[in-house]
């Protein structure tokens, strides 16, 4: 699955461009990362794609090797059961329902999301609820029958809520931000894992250059609102106006 981009712009209060993209894909190599500095546009580029935030100008569209799919008349829910899902940047939990319960509601059909449907165990296929067990198993929690408390248990929570939709493309802001060491290097496992079986392609928004260069195939560098270079991890660490506005070098 891949995003396109045509003349993607947005301004607020007819102010300069926040971002500005004549013309740009993500999602053609697996595994890709979009870096750049603190208000470079990374935020803003994501709720674009997402149809969180309405372009100024533009277009993006949505192609999942059958279709393609024009998503600036949808809503961020209709891009969603598209395959386009996006982690959350800011930790955003369902503080009434356990771990479990939060994964159940992600699993839960389209139109079947009620309180009493979720907690209803009879209502959960087999298969669901052996997803969710695995995992569980695979990733500690202190009380995984019980809430959600640290701030890294709520971001992992995020990250499966997002894995158990299972979307044909998977956008990561941020997403290691809080998780222990061990527990980052094995939330990146999984999505090469995902992505190594064609689940899924995974565009990540990450300040953690290492991880970038380790994990991702292709890196997308934006500053002041522009895709100012693009390439393999290699490419990208030696490129001069990358390590002038972003590396400090």
């Amino acid at each position: 699955m891949k995003l396109h981009m045509q003349g993607l712009s947005k301004s607020y209060h007819a102010g300069h461009p926040v971002l500005d993209v004549p013309e740009g894909t993500l999602g053609e190599y697996g595994l890709e990362g979009l870096i750049g500095p603190n208000g470079a546009g990374k935020s803003t580029m994501m709720g674009l794609l997402t149809r969180r935030i309405a372009p100024s100008t533009g277009s993006v569209t949505l192609e999942d090797g059958k279709t393609t799919h024009r998503l600036n008349p949808l809503k961020s829910h209709d891009v969603a059961r598209l395959g386009l899902v996006k982690t959350n940047q800011r930790i955003q939990g369902f503080e009434s329902l356990t771990i479990r319960d939060s994964l159940r509601l992600a699993a839960t059909p389209f139109g079947q999301e009620t309180y009493r449907g979720v907690l209803r165990d009879t209502t959960m296929d087999a298969a669901i609820e052996t997803e969710i067990d695995a995992y569980l198993a695979r990733f500690k929690f202190d009380d995984p029958d019980g809430f959600a408390k640290s701030g890294g248990e709520k971001k992992l929570l995020d990250i499966l809520r997002c894995m158990i939709l299972k979307p044909r493309m998977l956008l990561m802001d941020e997403p290691t931000a809080g998780l222990p060491d061990d527990v980052t290097q094995e939330v990146m496992k999984l999505v090469g894992e995902k992505v190594k079986a064609k689940e899924m392609t995974v565009v990540i928004v990450e300040h953690d250059l290492e991880l970038i260069w380790k994990h991702c195939k292709y890196v997308h560098f934006l500053s002041e609102g522009a895709i100012l270079f693009h390439g393999t991890p290699k490419d990208v660490k030696k490129n001069r106006v990358v390590a002038e506005k972003y590396m400090g070098i």
